[in-house]
């Protein structure tokens, strides 16, 4: 039996900025420990999770436990801090349920979900009895905090905000910036290798203005913990005890809802479609996303190609006008060889968009 509590990292940050591919990496390469995985899943496919889920080739049945058969548990009705009662805590009661056979909690929060409710939801006695918050990681993107963005892509923040009717509050990305950092425990400022001397003194002024001198910064790279797995697994293991002084951070988000913010989220004016495909060319499916990335009004393109002859799956990343691929995992024997892709913008034409990707599809001679 499990006598201490089980820690629970949240780790919080944009869109874009690499949350996915740290909770990837820690999946992929922390030994030993039992990990149940809470995402808050944004879109009509749980790509994100998908790729957690696939955290590694070798990896058995037992590196994620939970009620799901993965440890992978999705919260798909919009952001967490806003759903914590409804969506949040069932989801903690059956971890607790299952205490026994869970050594950590990895809970990544949407990128305009704020830590601050999600954390007090740790002071309710039948969670606080059996589980404690290790940390709160804010994960930045260092070029577009460097250029004063603050999202790699502003468009996509803005269509995922859009996008949520459950979003009450509608700060501006600085403000959400600033009530991230104000809860962190730890920053992780991602891109490093992308930014110069000058671009990297500025991304940590602006971090040392919101955190306390005690909250570590690290900078740090696609690879950086790619061949240590002791630095890596070091941030599971922080004991804020976050839960204990969550309620002294006062941010924007709690200043919103005091005057009673309401604001139009014009839903109607955001669109999102599920492509299906078969095997494909991957050099035509990267041309054709990105002249559809170039042409059209695209947040966001993310998804699975299936490429004939090759034996891993393909993951596909589109933001803004960029385009990044990468091979994530085997295709296990029982799953059928598709290429799946959601598709986040504005005005889109699903038709035109699937018509225009179909070319890429590989014709099987009979």
């Amino acid at each position: 039996m499990q006598l201490n509590k089980i820690p629970a990292t949240v780790v919080t940050g944009f869109l874009g900025s690499g949350k996915t591919t740290l909770l990837a990496g820690i999946l992929r390469q922390v030994t030993g420990k039992r990990i149940a995985v809470i995402m808050n899943e944004f879109g009509q496919q749980d790509i994100d999770s998908e790729v957690l889920r696939g955290c590694a080739l070798d990896c058995d049945d037992e590196t994620v436990s939970g009620n799901s058969e993965s440890g992978i548990y999705e919260l798909a009705n919009g952001c967490i801090c806003c759903t914590v009662e409804e969506e949040f805590l069932p989801v903690m009661q059956e971890l607790v349920k299952r205490r026994d056979d869970i050594d950590h909690i990895l809970i990544e929060t949407s990128g305009l979900a704020l830590p601050k409710p999600l954390v007090q939801a740790f002071k309710w006695p039948e969670i606080r009895r059996h589980c404690t918050v290790d940390a709160i990681i804010t994960v930045l993107d260092g070029p577009a905090v460097a250029d004063g963005r603050y999202a790699s892509d502003v468009a996509s923040v803005e269509a995922q905000r859009l996008a949520d009717d459950s979003l009450d509050h509608d700060p501006s990305l600085q403000e959400l910036l600033d009530d991230q950092l104000d809860a962190a425990d730890l920053v992780l400022v991602t891109k490093n290798d992308l930014l110069n001397a000058d671009e990297r003194r500025r991304v940590t002024e602006i971090v040392n203005n919101r955190v306390p001198e005690a909250v570590r910064t690290l900078f740090v790279e696609k690879d950086t913990f790619s061949h240590d797995p002791a630095a890596l697994e070091a941030l599971l293991g922080i004991g804020a005890a976050s839960e204990d002084s969550i309620d002294q951070i006062h941010n924007h988000h709690d200043k919103h809802h005091a005057e009673g913010a309401h604001h139009d989220h014009a839903h109607d004016h955001f669109d999102s479609c599920v492509i299906t495909l078969d095997e494909v060319d991957g050099e035509a499916l990267r041309a054709s996303l990105q002249s559809l990335l170039n042409e059209f009004e695209i947040y966001r393109a993310k998804g699975f190609a299936a490429l004939p002859g090759k034996p891993m799956r393909q993951v596909i990343q589109g933001v803004g006008q960029r385009l990044d691929t990468h091979f994530d995992r085997l295709w296990a024997a029982d799953e059928t060889r598709q290429t799946r892709l959601v598709v986040i913008g504005r005005s889109l034409d699903p038709a035109q968009l699937t018509e225009r990707l179909r070319g890429c599809e590989i014709r099987q001679v009979a």
